[in-house]
């Protein structure tokens, strides 16, 4: 039944367009929408850490986030971090699903510096004290 469909489907369809069908019954090896958005949320969470000195995935309302947050623009006014707000993203618990994956951590703030992951604010902050947050940004 299913072929007749995909064919009656596919002729009425202009010459260049394709019809495709998918069924429960489809390969493994096609990756599922949900396996597709988490792909992009992947794509999309490397990209962002690869191409930015300082990446910061936060929420709006986290008082920690906003403490990092605050670090940078005092102590670091010329570093400009890439702040990804989750909480006001539609993909944002799965990226946070994702950084969880990627780092072990499940908490906001998630600094990246330099491709390096720093931490979450304590983190953060104990690497400003130590002197080790200049070195990175340096680098």
């Amino acid at each position: 039944m299913l072929p007749r469909l995909a064919a009656a489907l596919s002729s009425r369809l202009p010459s260049g367009l394709s019809f495709a069908l998918f069924s429960s019954t489809a390969s493994s090896s096609s990756p599922s929408a949900a396996q597709q958005y988490k792909m992009s949320v992947k794509e999309l969470v490397e990209t962002t850490i690869s191409g930015n000195k300082v990446v910061i995935f936060s929420k709006s309302y986290c008082p920690y986030c906003k403490k990092v947050k605050s670090l940078f623009e005092k102590e670091f006014p010329d570093v400009t971090p890439t702040v990804l707000e989750l909480d006001e993203r539609d993909d944002g618990s799965t990226i946070q699903e994702y950084l969880h994956q990627k780092t072990g951590q499940r908490t906001v703030p998630n600094v990246f510096i330099n491709e390096q992951h720093i931490g979450g604010n304590d983190d953060t902050q104990a690497a400003f004290k130590a002197g080790k947050l200049a070195g990175l940004i340096k680098a």
